[in-house]
């Protein structure tokens, strides 16, 4: 669906903010698009893709910077007892205790809007939700895209490849020609990089799908961690001095590596300030709000202060296998998490010359809020 004209709109430019972090550039490993998918295609063994219509493209549009607006999750509306998500004959398999369920026998697609809102509640309580054998990448974009937008106002990638005239979906590609992962390791050692999806805006998002296009033989799995449990780990008086914080996300870091490497750069960065905890409007539940991918400063904190705590919470979450589960793509797979209460990451570790290739559609949530402290 294209942008309106009013969305399209040129902004003006604005000052530059500089940020002082030890949490390191933005990592971010750059994709192939669809011109050079166009160039590889049929040589040296190169596998096209099996949804073209899902290749990245870039244009030069411009947006204005999103305005606030109200949300209200669906979850909150939801039967309890999932009559319609998880009726008869659906078949469960939880991850594990606290975080994520593989669910197979329901088509997503044909859900109502109260199998919707169930969908969202589900997800909301067990974080992350694996749905096998579903139609979304044979489905027409446009549909995909409208029934995300049931869940929330869709987010639309500063930087991102998307599908031609579908802005609003972000595309993850690696192409079977691309060996930019081999350059990347030249100077790494590790590709895990824990995050929540832009978590500088204003209103981040909530209830996300992501749905796999081209999956390699092996490997490129997901990792997601449970950010309720890693606060519920804490002892008490740790999470009342938790309470009350917050902290700065940015997204400038991010639009500055895709600048380095000539990039869409479609709006200009933000900087929010988002409670270091933050309570689930459906559940009640409070959840770690910070990641290092976007997170650069504890508000009011003194630089030292604010690096010793952040990389503590941290190492907890990464660390925290126990509270952690790991989701392995399978062909016609949709994965719904709740960004509000996981951060997950992508694991870089196929084979070379394989194709991983998934479409996330993002629909943004209320602004993060907390509640009170409670023993």
């Amino acid at each position: 669906m294209a942008p309106s004209a009013t969305e399209t709109a040129t902004i003006p430019s604005r000052p530059v903010v500089t940020l002082t972090t030890n949490t390191g550039p933005y990592k971010e490993l750059a994709p192939i698009g669809y011109e050079k998918e166009a160039e590889l295609e049929g040589k040296n063994g190169f596998h096209a893709a099996k949804y073209k219509n899902y290749l990245p493209t870039w244009g030069s549009e411009r947006y204005p910077p999103l305005e606030p607006f109200q949300h209200r999750d669906h979850g909150l509306d939801a039967d309890p007892t999932y009559q319609e998500l998880l009726a008869p004959g659906v078949i469960t398999n939880d991850l594990t205790p606290t975080i994520g369920t593989e669910v197979t026998g329901v088509q997503l697609s044909k859900l109502s809007n109260a199998g919707k809102d169930q969908l969202a509640r589900f997800v909301a309580e067990r974080k992350v939700v694996a749905f096998r054998d579903q139609d979304f990448a044979d489905l027409p974009i446009t549909e995909a895209v409208e029934f995300g937008r049931y869940f929330g106002r869709l987010h639309i990638h500063p930087t991102s490849g998307a599908p031609e005239g579908y802005p609003e979906v972000h595309l993850v590609h690696r192409g079977a020609g691309d060996k930019t992962a081999e350059a990347f390791f030249e100077t790494r050692t590790s590709s895990v990089a824990w995050h929540s999806d832009v978590t500088y805006e204003l209103q981040p998002p909530g209830t996300t799908f992501l749905y796999i296009l081209d999956v390699p033989e092996t490997g490129g799995d997901t990792l997601f961690a449970n950010q309720v449990e890693a606060y519920n780990r804490l002892s008490p008086g740790f999470q009342e001095r938790l309470h009350g914080l917050k902290a700065t996300h940015s997204g400038i870091e991010q639009v500055e590596a895709s600048k380095g490497k000539n990039g869409a750069v479609r709006r200009e960065p933000v900087i929010s300030e988002h409670p270091v905890v933050r309570t689930h409007p459906v559940t009640g539940e409070k959840a770690l709000y910070v990641n290092p991918q976007f997170t650069r400063s504890i508000v009011g904190y003194k630089r030292e202060e604010s690096e010793v705590l952040l990389k503590f919470l941290y190492d907890h979450v990464a660390y925290g296998a126990d509270f952690q589960a790991r989701v392995k793509w399978a062909p016609k797979t949709v994965v719904v998490w709740d960004n509000r209460v996981t951060s997950h990451s992508a694991l870089v570790d196929w084979k070379s010359g394989q194709r991983r290739h998934l479409a996330r559609i993002t629909p943004q949530a209320e602004a993060p809020y907390e509640t009170p402290f409670k023993a």
